[in-house]
């Protein structure tokens, strides 16, 4: 009975390192609208720019 002679795969190659993707909340730009409550019924006034909690203002894609 011959023994069968097992050959191995050689490792594949490192392909080139994906980039991460823009984070969705914010659009890659770290910051996010948020609105400006003022007065006794908290009445919307406008919008200023808030950290995006999602990529904590990197603007990289955290899942990627």
């Amino acid at each position: 009975m011959a023994t069968t002679k097992r050959t191995t795969k050689p490792p594949p190659k490192d392909a080139a390192p994906a980039e991460p993707g823009d984070c969705k909340p914010c659009g890659g730009t770290g910051n996010v609208p948020t609105t400006v409550r003022v007065g006794r019924k908290r009445r919307p006034v406008g919008q200023q720019d808030g950290l995006c909690l999602n990529c904590f203002g990197s603007g990289t894609d955290p899942d990627a």
